[in-house]
């Protein structure tokens, strides 16, 4: 009798823990190691130590809808009590439609074909909310692309992630921009940010997004949070949006993140804290890009050198020229990948139509009790079943009636008119001609 073959243990998928953010700053230090392309930013080695730090406030901010919410939303593949990898996803707008996968790592001994489609798989069908899922992975990642591809994912965009030098900066910053209209970004503004979001962008990429008036808004709570984290990060918030009087409408927007930071005396190569700008802009209005960079510039004169970084789509193909003719230098290429979710709401056995009767299809329209039936149905019914005496009384609902007497008297009464007496003819004799 041959053996039958081991059974590979079961991997179990669950929310990470504090006990298991060392393997996984582990995994992401083998994975940036031994990934020398990737070169744009994925900063989840502070925030890890963030996360550490304030991981009870965090642990219990989660269990309530707030601003930290999903701040650290992470789930581990664990296997024999070991860390096989993670995945760290975030919600990408405010109604939490559309969701965004951060990153997939998993070790090198584990399949990547296999965990990592456990753990998509997992958040897939866990987060209920999500009906779209967003992600951006390098071009170069062959194996992370396939991982995408198999389980659903599609193409939607190509991003181009951009970096200028310092002393490109300053010569930039050199340059007077050319905006009358700059104004300072509110929430009353969240309508007019809102219409050029929308107009910038292709209708699918639109669609995905999902992105609404209130994603433009800043609430006062998620204000104080932006302040901390500005605070612990070394950043400063800057943004702004050109006005154009004639169309009453926003044509350009901008919002920096300036590093503030300034490097110790004891560090010996102090670690790069780039500025980084987000930049909107109307498609009939391209010509915003020099200006609204000249005045990001500007504003990064007054703070430590470092350089800026910024990105561009496929669809951008004014602002990807307008980076080339100044001589910025392309750091990363990545694909935006898309997929959408539908999420089974109750389990049915399949029925076959042949077997439904009329009474089961219109259960609705049937009779909630026994109808009362009115004068009508009850005269109808006492006349064709023609049992007069059924309703023990000598009076019919159509007044009172004489019931035939055999003995020749009426048991009714005397009758209400007087009746005649009929005369019998007397007989005549017989003629002789009748006799013959």
């Amino acid at each position: 009798m041959t053996p039958s073959p081991a059974k590979s243990p079961s991997t179990l998928i669950r929310p990470a823990q504090h006990r298991d953010l060392e393997a996984i700053a582990a995994l992401w230090q083998a994975e940036t190691t031994e990934t020398a392309d990737l070169s744009y930013p994925l900063l989840l080695g502070q925030r890890l130590d963030w996360v550490r730090r304030w991981y009870g406030p965090l642990k219990f901010l989660s269990l309530f809808p707030n601003p930290l919410q999903h701040s650290f939303c992470v789930y581990v593949a664990e296997q024999q009590d070991q860390i096989l990898g993670f995945v760290q996803v975030s919600p990408f707008n405010r109604a939490r439609s559309t969701w965004k996968i951060d990153r997939v790592v998993v070790t090198r001994a584990a399949r990547l074909e296999e965990v990592g489609s456990q753990l998509l798989r997992h958040c897939l069908e866990s987060i209920l909310e999500a009906r779209t899922w967003l992600l951006e992975v390098g071009v170069n990642h062959t194996d992370s692309l396939a991982l995408y591809r198999q389980n659903g994912f599609q193409p939607l965009a190509q991003i181009t992630h951009w970096e200028i030098a310092p002393a490109l900066l300053r010569e930039l910053a050199t340059r007077e921009p050319d905006l009358p209209n700059l104004l300072p970004v509110s929430n009353a503004d969240a309508q007019l940010l809102c219409q050029l979001d929308t107009a910038s962008m292709p209708p699918l990429v639109r669609q995905v997004f999902d992105r609404h008036i209130f994603d433009f808004k800043t609430s006062f709570l998620e204000a104080i949070v932006a302040s901390i984290k500005q605070w612990l990060t070394h950043t400063e918030g800057v943004s702004g949006y050109v006005f154009e009087s004639q169309r009453k409408a926003a044509i350009g927007h901008f919002q920096a993140h300036l590093s503030v930071r300034v490097a110790s005396a004891q560090e010996n190569r102090p670690t790069p804290c780039p500025h980084v700008v987000q930049m909107t802009v109307h498609p009939a209005y391209t010509w915003l890009y020099p200006e609204l960079l000249a005045q990001t510039a500007r504003l990064t004169q007054e703070l430590p050198p470092q350089p800026l970084r910024l990105t561009s789509a496929d669809y951008q193909s004014e602002r990807e020229a307008y980076l080339e003719q100044i001589g910025a230098t392309r750091i990363a290429h990545t694909l935006l990948m898309s997929r959408s979710v539908w999420h089974k709401l109750r389990e049915t056995k399949p029925v076959s139509l042949e077997s439904l009767q009329l009474s089961d299809v219109l259960q609705g329209l049937q009779p909630v009790r026994k109808p009362i039936p009115s004068r009508s149905a009850l005269l109808q019914s006492w006349l064709e079943s023609g049992n007069f005496a059924s309703l023990g009384s000598d009076y019919s609902l159509l007044g009172p009636t004489t019931a035939p007497d055999t003995t020749g008297s009426s048991t009714a009464g005397p009758s209400p008119t007087k009746s005649k007496a009929v005369k019998t003819p007397k007989s005549r004799k017989a003629t002789p001609l009748q006799a013959q």
